[in-house]
């Protein structure tokens, strides 16, 4: 294992082969894990599959529960919102229920990496990765958030603070796994908030801080201060926390608060930041954020930075396939519809669906980049979403629906209107990751049909174009929606 770890990885292949498990039932894939103790869960894949490349993680077995309809959605009760725990965080940083009720949640969500990421990866995921700099974690930590876990003794519930252990750590036991997240009801008047510093918009946080406040009038009844990236989990600022408690506010206690937040923390130098860097960023952040909830906590109407119309509660687009149990040397047949055209095709447990698309459909059109989902040039879409298909296990698109840069035209060859738009603006120079911008400016003027200049650019934040330059791409997709004339 060591040895492979030091060995120059080739991230656009899957090397080591693994077993392959898809349970129809939460029943299933518990059974599975007790059958397999070193067997780890795909869900969205966007940590897992990369750690496989980059062999940094060998499982002998992945058990696929992406599709368990039981794990994914919301549901409003007197107690708060319960999140199944494959929701995206798409779904989370879109949600109207959650900017009301838990913005410091919905504001880590939007601040989680690219669209793409966003659209694939899931809250529970996001807990059960233990990284410090886990987005979502310390907006959970401050709301109270606790976890429903399902495992051999049956079902336990655990606040989200208790399952920090260390990086990569989380206080699950053999066998188990988290199927739903609870945000209690929070009391009248209270605001939260969360802000993020990284070195770009669709990068891991060199410091995040996540706030909760309760309020009385001009008195903080309560508060609660948890920041991500600066110790092995994430802080809880607890004495900083205290001084806020029970006293009237003022500017004076805001900054002093943030100070001590400040020395509450321990970060380390890495190659994102420096620890006294990260150290003087967060007194900054703490002070605006404890700024901010206090404000929301007032009860004044404030608009979210982002279009949050989308029915949150919209079922899920599930692919409807049957349990599968494959070897590692073996190989299964899968369905897809591509591009409007069923095909079966053959395939194995550590095959991508990015390099099944190109080499053996030969869908050359979407393209292979840095193959760990950075750079958004394999985009495709699967069941209507936008996806990397450098992140996807082929086997695990069985049932679904694919649409690639080349089902983007009409059947008689008609451009689409985004891919004139983009030939009008010169919006292209090698033209390597077009593909990829194309089929997110699709979905984009789906969802926001007259997006702003900011909507742009945020929801593109994960294409990555390193000649042309983003003022022609933004053009040009403003052109498509009509916004902008030629």
């Amino acid at each position: 294992m060591s040895e492979l770890k030091n060995q120059m990885c080739n991230t656009h292949i899957l090397v080591n082969g693994f077993d392959y498990i898809r349970p129809a039932t939460i029943a299933d894939a518990l059974a599975a894990l007790a059958d397999h103790p070193e067997a780890k869960l795909l869900a969205g894949g966007t940590n897992l599959v990369v750690d496989m490349k980059l062999e940094a993680k060998t499982p002998p077995c992945v058990i696929d529960i992406t599709q368990l309809p039981e794990l994914h959605g919301f549901e409003i009760s007197d107690a708060g919102v319960d999140i199944g725990a494959l929701t995206s965080i798409r779904d989370i940083a879109t949600s109207r229920t959650l900017w009301d009720r838990s913005s410091c949640l919905a504001e880590s969500a939007a601040a989680f990496g690219s669209t793409q990421i966003m659209m694939m990866g899931t809250l529970g995921g996001n807990i059960a990765n233990g990284s410090p700099a886990s987005d979502t974690v310390p907006a959970l930590v401050v709301l109270g958030a606790e976890a429903t876990i399902l495992g051999p003794t049956g079902e336990r519930t655990a606040l989200i603070v208790d399952l920090l252990k260390g990086p990569g750590e989380i206080a699950l036991h053999d066998g188990e796994l988290i199927s739903r997240v609870r945000i209690p009801q929070a009391p009248a008047h209270t605001g939260s908030s969360f802000l993020k510093l990284s070195r770009v918009r669709a990068d891991l946080a060199k410091v995040s801080v996540a706030v909760r406040l309760v309020r009385d009038g001009d008195k903080i009844v309560n508060a609660r201060i948890a920041l991500g990236s600066v110790g092995p989990t994430v802080v809880r600022a607890k004495k900083a926390s205290s001084m806020l408690s029970d006293r009237p506010f003022s500017k004076d206690l805001i900054l002093n608060a943030a100070r001590m937040a400040g020395d509450e923390i321990k970060p380390i130098d890495d190659v994102r930041s420096t620890a006294d860097y990260r150290k003087r960023a967060a007194v900054a952040l703490v002070h605006d954020a404890l700024l901010a909830a206090w404000e929301r906590a007032s009860g004044k109407t404030w608009q979210p930075p982002m279009d949050v119309s989308q029915d949150e509660w919209a079922e899920p687009i599930l692919q409807q396939r049957m349990a599968m149990n494959v070897g590692t040397d073996d190989s299964a047949t899968i369905e897809l519809i591509i591009n409007g055209e069923m095909m079966e095709i053959d395939v194995s447990p550590n095959e991508l669906l990015l390099n099944v698309l190109r080499e053996r459909l030969e869908l050359t059109g979407t393209k292979y980049g840095c193959g760990i989902g950075e750079c958004g040039a394999c985009t495709v879409w699967l069941n209507g979403t936008p996806i990397l298909g450098c992140l996807v296990l082929a086997i695990s698109a069985d049932g679904g629906e694919v649409r690639t840069i080349e089902g983007l035209a009409a059947p008689d060859g008609t451009l689409d209107p985004i891919q004139q738009a983009f030939i009008d603006e010169n919006a292209f120079q090698c033209g390597y990751c077009t593909p990829g911008m194309l089929m997110m400016t699709k979905k984009l003027l789906e969802e926001i049909s007259e997006p702003s200049e900011d909507d742009v650019r945020d929801y593109l934040k994960g294409n990555h174009c390193r000649c042309t330059g983003y003022a022609s791409i933004v053009r040009a997709v403003r052109l498509a929606s009509g916004e902008a004339k030629a």
